[in-house]
């Protein structure tokens, strides 16, 4: 099995290339989508920020109201290190469940937004970045998600600088240009990451 961690910074195209390794063949294991799976209704995932947050969190039919959560969270650096400590064990608890329901000869890709942050590189066989420029992410952003420009410089002022993802980086697949090239550059990597599986 060859773990590889697949990270980048908002807007830089991660969600692209993750889909393309699965089109290839990689079993994908993606942390924010696990981070919803933690706290739905009735699990303790969302009963624990619950109580950290208040009830005002939870939307009327009683499952967790994100964008709310999120202008709370994402203004205060000490309310999202306590969201991250209740969310953060939950879902490594689930991907390593995931992982181990994988075959032998997998190439598992962990879709982990914050790898960086949280200095989970060495978790990894590897380490593929996702990279594009803060003014394309900023771009993407705006244009193509409909964030205002103020949201977007929030989001990304959140996550680690664009070097230090860099540094971390065993392969960097350059996403700044036009999406047409990305199917192109992923199936190069995917071509490397299978003969490594291999070796």
């Amino acid at each position: 099995m060859l773990k590889v961690g697949l990270t980048g910074g908002i807007g830089a195209g991660k969600s692209e290339v993750s889909r393309l390794l699965v089109a290839a063949g990689a079993v994908l294991i993606d942390a924010d989508e696990i981070a919803r799976e933690v706290v739905e209704p009735g699990t303790s995932g969302l009963a624990a920020v619950v109580e950290a947050f208040g009830e005002d969190v939870l939307a009327p039919d009683g499952s967790l109201d994100r964008p709310k959560l999120g202008a709370v969270v994402f203004a205060d650096a000490g309310k999202l290190a306590a969201l991250n400590a209740i969310v953060h064990p939950l879902v490594g608890a689930r991907s390593a469940e995931l992982e181990q329901a994988a075959s032998a000869d997998a190439v598992v890709v962990h879709d982990v937004p914050l790898l960086t942050e949280n200095g989970l590189a060495p978790l990894y066989d590897l380490v593929i970045v996702v990279d594009a420029s803060p003014a394309t992410q900023l771009d993407r952003l705006v244009r193509l998600r409909g964030m205002s420009e103020e949201d977007a410089r929030a989001r990304m002022a959140t996550q680690a600088t664009r070097e230090k993802r860099l540094e971390i980086a065993d392969i960097v697949i350059d996403n700044d240009g036009p999406l047409e090239g990305l199917p192109e550059r992923v199936a190069e990597v995917w071509a490397d990451l299978e003969r490594r599986a291999r070796a």
